[in-house]
């Protein structure tokens, strides 16, 4: 899957396109997710043009990679989910249904989440 600089989530970043924002900083924007999964469903994205989180891992600098991940603790934080959990989420690939080739990580949380997978061990 290659770069589509028309892809939403770029066009979101240009402020083409409204988005609620959540965070925003020279380095990454995190959104209200407008489907919510839980109470708490945000997105959260580098501002660079990265694909999934294979490519981000490759070829985001080192202090990006950090202030991406950092800042997603902090949102996290600020959201209201650190004492009950939360899960994030990074779809790659057809398989995994990423359906926008922009990385971008979901937070979600603010409920029981249940098991990882429909129908696995721990769902029960």
């Amino acid at each position: 899957m290659s770069y589509d600089k028309s892809n939403i989530f770029a066009r979101i970043i240009r402020s083409e396109i409204p988005g609620k924002k959540v965070y925003e900083d020279e380095q990454l924007l995190a959104i209200e997710d407008i489907a919510p999964a839980a109470p708490v469903h945000i997105l959260i994205m580098p501002k660079g043009e990265y694909v999934s989180f294979d490519d981000f891992s490759r070829h985001a600098p080192p202090e990006i990679q950090a202030h991406f991940f950092k800042s997603i603790a902090e949102i996290a934080r600020k959201s209201g989910v650190l004492e009950t959990g939360y899960r994030l989420i990074a779809n790659h690939g057809p398989d995994a249904s990423q359906s926008v080739p922009h990385f971008h990580m979901h937070l979600i949380g603010g409920r029981p989440l249940g098991g990882l997978l429909p129908g696995d061990a721990f769902s029960k």
